[in-house]
């Protein structure tokens, strides 16, 4: 027997008759009375004329019953208690102040959630309480032990980023046994919500119509409206040196009457660009311009920075880091030459053709000697520029070539040899190439020139010394790159024994102890030196005739493969092509979390004869954009790969560049290498973490819900409680299966047929 107990009953269709059957028999019903109506309007009595219609609606209502076969269900019914979602921030921006000098957010919303308990417990009573966590995502927590950790607070806020409107739909979402959602109560800060950022799209509104059920939003930190911040920096990831360089600022204000906020790019504590843009009032967002022209190639950690005012909610997000890496787009050359000469001619041609080459060359076509009647300005075809080039234009060059080209009176070089000087050792590069008027005979010797290239120009003997001299690599040559011809040691080697005799070599002093032979005669004469200068290179050529390398080796069938590559490898040296570099520094990444593991830098180090450096003693400085200060992080020592890996301590926020300097055990320089990176969060969540009660404000008005303030109570809010109803049982019982319903089905058609007949219808 079934003991359930059934509080509630409603009518219902027990029929198996598909629903179009049963359109069609009221159809065929309807139609049956229409006819019957029509067959009996001519009766001239009212009432006759209203009996029969009576009898076939009757007839008609009952024959539907038999058809729709109705019934009676019992339902043991009970009622369903609405929910309540009440979503706590925990995205990291909550650890934030919620007011200047006051505690942070994640306390204030505790603190909130600690006096709001008693609230909790009285609409318990009436609704089932969820209280979540979230940030990208929902965590369900328990409102008396958050209540309990207010001084904890901070641990909470660890989530990535946040996502109200994701976090909105979850909980709405999150109801188990089908309960209706009666509201959702939200205590944020509102930061970082990338589909509101930028006011309510039409899309966010679907999004939170689709919840049907008001929001009551609480702002943490409302209070702490006075902000401004760079929102945005755009720049390109490189840039070409002497190119100029567009970072595109976007700077918002709130709660700042209209001011002119002055913004600047730093540079290793050097100011290299800087803008004035009014922002506040009635404009809450601006966009600047910035600009300016790097000098030098390498990568470079830069700063995008405002004044941070008196009363904002937040400093740090004042500035703005980034890392630029600066390249060339061409080498640029000048060539300067004393006279022409079959050298000159190949060597400008192949600097001509080079696409990567922006090549400026002068020649002096004649001297004193050639006419004596002749004034000084008039002994070349337009006046030497020797003013533009040497102290206007020289720092916009990679590389200066003197090719046969000496110091004289007329030529007037003596007030800029110092000039030169600096340009190389403040990254810079020089190449010297032999001739009738070079080295020894250039006049050179003593000045500034002779201190910076690797060869004194110091010599008792004559310029030129016309033995011929087959080149041969010494064992530095033998690992640069400059000398590498071929793949392979054994096959580069060769490859340079096969070339031409040179029919002579410029004779030249000693050859300095921090410069490198790479090419020697057969008789031990220095063909080839190279030398590094503070941050800037030199070469010292001591022939006019490598120009045979191209045209006397295609003469013997070898090609002009090997001058060319030569010259290529030369000038890529010359100019510190990356490639090339001996000694390399590489961050694990360009940006470092700073609440991530500390930076550090992977050191691979070569010597100047490009051989690893093993047990190389590593020193890492770092400086930042705001500060150019060098100051010592950290120290390694290179393994027998000449590989090592420096830790740095953790950082705070900012633009950092790290100088690692290599030395040899006995205290002898290896070289130097240069990295940067920023310390800044990666995620907008930490980016743009100023708070945004426009955004709460916005959900709460589509929603149909309300802003609160601390002191508000939850159990007095309009909640929406509407009535569901769960099933729990049911039971059927059929009305239609009775012998009464056919008996009155059968004695109304009767009587109908006999009254029918009796009045004269058929």
């Amino acid at each position: 027997m079934d003991g359930t107990s059934y509080n509630a009953w409603r009518l219902t269709s027990l029929s198996t008759l598909p629903g179009w059957v049963l359109v069609l028999a009221c159809a065929v019903l309807c139609a049956a009375i229409w006819l019957s109506f029509r067959g009996i309007r001519a009766e001239p009595s009212a009432r006759r004329r209203r009996i029969l219609i009576g009898l076939r609606i009757a007839a008609g209502a009952l024959l539907l019953v038999l058809l729709l076969e109705p019934g009676v269900e019992l339902r043991a019914e009970s009622r369903v208690r609405a929910r309540i979602a009440v979503l706590l921030d925990t995205s990291r921006s909550m650890r934030f102040p919620a007011a200047p000098g006051g505690p942070s957010r994640a306390e204030v919303m505790l603190g909130w959630l600690k006096s709001r308990l008693p609230d909790l417990s009285a609409l318990a009573s009436r609704f089932q309480i969820d209280v979540y966590g979230f940030d990208k995502e929902l965590q369900p927590q328990d409102p008396e032990k958050l209540a309990a950790s207010v001084g904890q607070a901070d641990q909470l806020a660890q989530g990535p980023s946040t996502d109200l409107l994701g976090a909105l739909g979850s909980a709405a979402a999150a109801g188990t046994g089908g309960r209706p959602l009666a509201g959702l109560v939200v205590a944020s800060d509102g930061a970082d919500n990338a589909e509101l950022i930028e006011g309510m799209t039409p899309q966010a509104s679907a999004e939170l119509q689709k919840l049907q059920a008001p929001v009551f939003a609480l702002p943490v930190g409302a209070q702490a409206l006075r902000d401004l911040a760079i929102d945005k920096v755009v720049v390109d990831d490189f840039a070409f040196v002497r190119n100029q360089v567009t970072v595109d600022v976007t700077v918002s204000a709130r709660g700042f009457p209209s001011i002119d906020v002055p913004l600047v790019v730093k540079r290793e504590g050097q100011i290299v660009a800087q803008k004035t843009v009014r922002v506040g009032g009635g404009t809450q967002r601006a966009e600047a311009k910035l600009s300016f022209v790097p000098d030098r190639t390498g990568k470079f950690a830069f700063q995008v920075a405002a004044p941070v005012y008196e009363g904002e909610a937040l400093a740090q997000n004042n500035s703005r880091s980034f890392v630029l890496k600066v390249i060339r787009d061409r080498v640029r050359v000048v060539l300067v030459v004393g006279r022409p000469s079959w050298d000159v001619r190949f060597l400008r041609q192949l600097l001509k053709r080079d696409p990567n080459v922006d090549l400026i060359s002068f020649f002096i076509l004649r001297t004193p000697g050639d006419d004596t009647r002749s004034s000084q300005d008039e002994l070349s075809l337009i006046p030497f520029p020797t003013q533009e080039i040497f102290q206007e234009q020289l720092k916009t060059f990679d590389l200066v070539i003197f090719q046969d080209f000496g110091n004289r009176p007329w030529y007037h070089l003596s007030q800029y040899l110092d000039g030169i000087a600096s340009y190389v050792r403040d990254g810079g590069a020089l190449a010297v190439i032999g001739g009738e008027q070079a080295f020894s005979a250039s006049d050179f010797g003593g000045t500034a020139i002779d201190a910076v290239l690797p060869v004194s120009l110091a010599s008792s003997a004559p310029p030129v010394e016309e033995t011929p001299a087959q080149v041969r690599l010494t064992d530095a040559g033998k690992r640069h790159p400059m000398t590498e011809l071929v793949p392979g040691a054994a096959a580069n080697e060769h490859a340079w024994a096969r070339l031409p005799q040179l029919p002579g070599l410029n004779t030249v002093g000693s050859v300095k102890d921090s410069a490198q032979t790479l090419l020697t005669s057969q008789d031990g004469r220095p063909v080839l030196v190279v030398g590094e200068v503070g941050r800037g290179r030199t070469l010292a050529l001591t022939t006019d005739a490598s120009w045979y390398w191209s045209f006397v080796a295609a003469g013997q069938e070898m090609g002009p493969r090997a001058y060319e590559t030569f010259w290529h490898g030369a000038i890529r040296w010359l100019v510190r092509d990356p490639a090339l570099t001996p000694m390399r520094v590489a961050s694990e990444r360009t940006t470092f979390d700073p609440g991530g593991d500390p930076p550090a830098l992977d050191v691979q180090v070569r010597g100047s004869d490009y051989g690893a450096a093993a047990g190389a003693e590593l020193r890492a400085q770092l400086s930042s954009a705001e500060d150019a200060t060098q100051r010592p992080v950290g120290q390694a020592v290179a393994g027998p790969d000449g590989t090592a890996r420096i830790a740095l301590p953790l950082l705070p926020l900012g633009a950092y560049k790290a100088v690692v300097t290599a030395k040899r055990p006995d205290g002898g320089e290896v070289g130097e290498a240069e990295e940067a990176f920023v310390v800044q969060p990666s995620g907008a969540e930490l980016l743009q973490p100023a708070p945004r009660p426009d955004v709460l404000r916005a959900i709460a008005e589509a929603t149909r819900g309300k802003v609160l303030d601390e002191s508000d109570r939850l159990d007095t809010l309009p909640f929406r409680d509407p009535e569901r109803v769960e099933v729990g049982q049911r039971k059927s019982r059929p009305l239609w299966d009775r012998w009464g319903v056919l008996a009155a089905l059968c004695c109304i058609v009767g009587v109908e047929w006999t009254l029918r007949r009796r009045w004269g219808y058929a």
